[in-house]
């Protein structure tokens, strides 16, 4: 595990009890828009969609039931695998 995976473990252990609601939220240039989609086609998760000013970018917030670290830092490696995506 990367060095910043393990302090944002640490992090994410301290300040939650699992199962608890979790909000992702990621932005992704227009142009990788499904490859952000194709990651989770197995997890019914309806996305709060919003496009950026001009187009260019895609943000997708959505609050989730996480039962664990580990899930949400899955989440978050998986979706590190899209070209210029950012994760808040």
């Amino acid at each position: 595990m990367a060095k910043s995976y393990e302090a944002f473990r640490e992090k994410l252990e301290a300040e939650h009890k699992w199962p608890a609601l979790y909000m992702y939220k990621f932005i992704v240039p227009k142009e990788n828009e499904e490859n952000f989609y194709s990651l989770f086609p197995n997890k019914k998760w309806n996305w709060e969609v919003k496009q950026s000013k001009n187009g260019t970018y895609i943000s997708f917030t959505k609050k989730v039931m996480i039962h664990s670290t580990d899930e949400i830092i899955e989440t978050y490696k998986l979706a590190h695998s899209v070209e210029g995506i950012i994760a808040l």
